[in-house]
């Protein structure tokens, strides 16, 4: 048996970087959609959609549901919510430091 962990805020981020994914994510933005759908609004060939997609899947980001022949795609958005906060704590683990530094070199 595997254990499955939470995908962390830099694969994440990492996901999203991509071009094509970011217009993916963007698309499900505006609801649910087939992939048949999101070939024709990208122009790209349904295997390229679903390789995308399916990296977007196993980091949390959508979610698939098989409807008879077709693959209808929707963007979680806790996740995408949580995720500048969850950056933000992982840069600065204590917080943000507000004052002057004393080991700065000017």
């Amino acid at each position: 048996m595997t254990v499955q962990t939470a995908p962390s805020v830099l694969d994440q981020l990492k996901a999203l970087s991509h071009e094509i994914r970011y217009d993916l994510v963007q698309h499900l933005a505006q609801g649910e959609r087939c992939v048949c759908d999101l070939e024709a609004l990208l122009e790209l060939p349904q295997s390229k959609v679903s390789y995308h997609l399916s990296i977007l899947r196993e980091t949390g980001l959508v979610r698939s549901e098989q409807r008879g022949k077709n693959v209808y795609y929707t963007l979680q958005c806790a996740p995408l919510f949580h995720l500048g906060g969850a950056l933000l704590s992982e840069i600065f683990p204590d917080g943000p430091s507000l004052t002057h530094q004393n080991n700065s070199i000017c």
